[in-house]
């Protein structure tokens, strides 16, 4: 199989699908060959797959309103008006005027703007570091601290700008921003604001430019490092557990761990009734840390645990709660997806943060309040794009 043939879409939704079995894969040592925790019952693998069944099936709905069908009008500038038509599907036409992709060699109004934010968002996590007077990645305490409000704002600011700006740009000085906003991420300690940002640059960057499958590769295999060398750190730096595994047998250990913790989820279905979403949406707020609630409802610990994509759906509102969340996300992803194609920039950024954030939730689940921020922004972009799509049409 050629895979760099334009044909296969490496990041098209189902990725997350295999991205899932992938977790699976990688908890199956821990279970099996080092048996420090137990062996999973069929149970956890049923729901697993039915949840898997109705993010598919979101796809195919999505599939079957959105066309690829194109079509596109020459306005009087001589620039084309985009297209986009909701009947059978959605169909749209971005073709570009030539000439005017030279824009892109010199700096633009709309290039410096976008630069100026996602410096601003640098400088936001420079001031939240200064701030809490030490690096978090080496101590345990100073990471507690480190998801402050100047982080999340940092953050919201920093991820979708400068996607967007490499989604419009091409110019290698942006990757300088690209880099220094990684490793100011990273230093706080946790792991997925950066693997976030790899992760959605990387598609990105992915649907806007040629890039050769073996580089492709190299990004991810530097994500992997990245993935393990942040977890291995931060947990070392944690002076009140003792950790007898390796970077890599500790990356086993997390994910068998967190499937244990969604077998737990299954059995006590609509324990936390809602108040896990509620405290998602409030908590950053009121102080309240939803994975909390989920070690309270699920080991009866008042520790932040995670319990994948499915767990906090199925604690809060049972299977049917689950089977709906997987469906919607489903539904967005292949919408954003197929619209992104064509328009790219914007829709291209979000969708690549959207997608990113999912894969991540793999294992955290859905209990961050900024990645429902960002889905409803993809659910805005989306319903913009359909409801120009009304207005050309008719």
């Amino acid at each position: 199989m050629n895979l760099e043939n334009k044909n296969i879409d490496l990041f098209n939704p189902f990725i997350l699908v295999f991205m899932v079995v992938l977790f699976i894969a990688i908890a199956l040592p821990m279970w099996y060959f080092y048996k420090n925790l137990p062996s999973p019952s069929a149970d956890l693998f049923i729901y697993i797959a039915l949840g898997l069944l109705f993010f598919a099936l979101g796809i195919i709905l999505s599939n079957f309103l959105v066309s690829k069908k194109t079509t596109s009008t020459l306005r009087a500038d001589g620039s084309f008006l985009d297209k986009i038509y909701l009947k059978d599907n959605i169909s749209i036409d971005f073709n570009r005027n030539p000439k005017k992709l030279s824009l892109f060699e010199s700096y633009s109004k709309k290039e410096m703007v976008l630069v100026s934010i996602v410096l601003f968002g640098i400088l936001l996590q420079v001031i939240n570091i200064i701030h809490l007077g030490g690096i978090p990645l080496f101590s345990a305490t100073l990471k507690a601290k480190a998801a402050s409000k100047i982080w999340l704002l940092s953050y919201i600011i920093f991820l979708p700008f400068i996607n967007i700006l490499l989604a419009g740009f091409n110019r290698r000085s942006h990757y300088l921003l690209l880099f220094l906003g990684l490793l100011l991420f990273a230093l706080t300690g946790y792991r997925t604001t950066p693997i976030a940002i790899v992760l959605s640059t990387l598609i990105t960057l992915y649907y806007t430019r040629n890039i050769k499958f073996k580089y492709i590769i190299m990004i991810i295999g530097a994500m992997v490092v990245l993935l393990l060398a942040i977890g291995f750190i931060a947990v070392q730096a944690i002076s009140w557990q003792h950790w007898h595994l390796n970077a890599i047998e500790l990356v086993s250990y997390r994910a068998a761990f967190t499937l244990n913790v969604l077998e737990h989820a299954i059995r006590n279905q609509f324990s936390t009734a809602g108040n896990l979403f509620y405290s998602t949406l409030t908590g950053f707020f009121t102080h309240i840390d939803p994975r909390v609630l989920v070690g309270q409802a699920t080991l009866a610990r008042d520790h932040s645990i995670t319990s994948t994509i499915f767990g906090p759906a199925l604690l809060d509102f049972g299977a049917i709660g689950m089977v709906v969340q997987m469906f919607l996300i489903g539904f967005i992803l292949k919408s954003l997806h197929s619209i992104q194609k064509h328009k790219k920039e914007i829709f291209t950024a979000f969708y690549g943060i959207l997608l990113a954030q999912s894969i991540i939730w793999i294992e955290t689940g859905p209990t961050d309040v900024v990645v429902w921020f960002f889905y409803l922004i993809g659910i805005i972009l989306i319903a913009f794009s359909f409801y120009k799509g009304f207005m050309i049409e008719n």
